[in-house]
C-alpha cells in the first residue's frame, strides 16, 4: 500500500516526464512539419530528390501529406501515440530508401525512427 508521502514524492517525477514527453512530441513536430510542408510546396531539393528514388512525385505528396498530419497529429493527445506509429513507419521507409536506393547515410531517418518509437511506447496505452 503507497502512503501519500510516497504519491507525492512521485509526483514531480512525474510532472517533469511528461513535460519532457511534450517538449519531445513538440520537436518531432516541428521536424515533421517542416519536412512535409517542404515536400508538399515542391522545394527543388525534394522534388530532386523524389526523382532520384524513382516512384513518382506522387509519393513526394503521399510522404508530405503523411508527415504534415503526423505532426498534427503529435500535438493531439488522444492520436499522439497513433501518429507516433505512423510516422515510425514513414521513417522505416525513409530509412531503408536512403541505404538502398539513395546511397545517403540514414542516421536522421534513424533517429527519428528511434524518436518516434520511443514517443510511441509511452503512449502505448493509448493504442488500439
Amino acid at each position: 500500500m503507497t502512503t501519500s508521502v510516497e504519491k507525492q514524492s512521485r509526483a514531480p517525477r512525474r510532472i517533469a516526464s511528461t513535460a519532457l514527453l511534450w517538449a519531445l512530441q513538440l520537436a518531432l513536430a516541428a521536424v515533421f512539419a517542416g519536412a512535409g510542408l517542404a515536400k508538399l510546396a515542391a522545394d527543388p531539393a525534394m522534388v530532386g530528390m523524389f526523382s532520384d528514388i524513382g516512384a513518382g512525385q506522387w509519393l513526394r505528396f503521399l510522404v508530405g501529406g503523411l508527415e504534415v498530419a503526423g505532426a498534427i497529429c503529435l500535438l493531439v493527445p488522444l492520436l499522439a501515440g497513433r501518429a507516433a506509429v505512423a510516422l515510425a513507419f514513414v521513417m522505416v521507409g525513409a530509412t531503408i530508401t536512403n541505404l538502398v536506393i539513395l546511397d545517403n547515410s540514414p542516421a536522421l531517418p534513424l533517429a527519428l525512427l528511434l524518436l518516434t518509437a520511443g514517443v510511441a511506447w509511452v503512449r502505448r496505452a493509448q493504442l488500439p
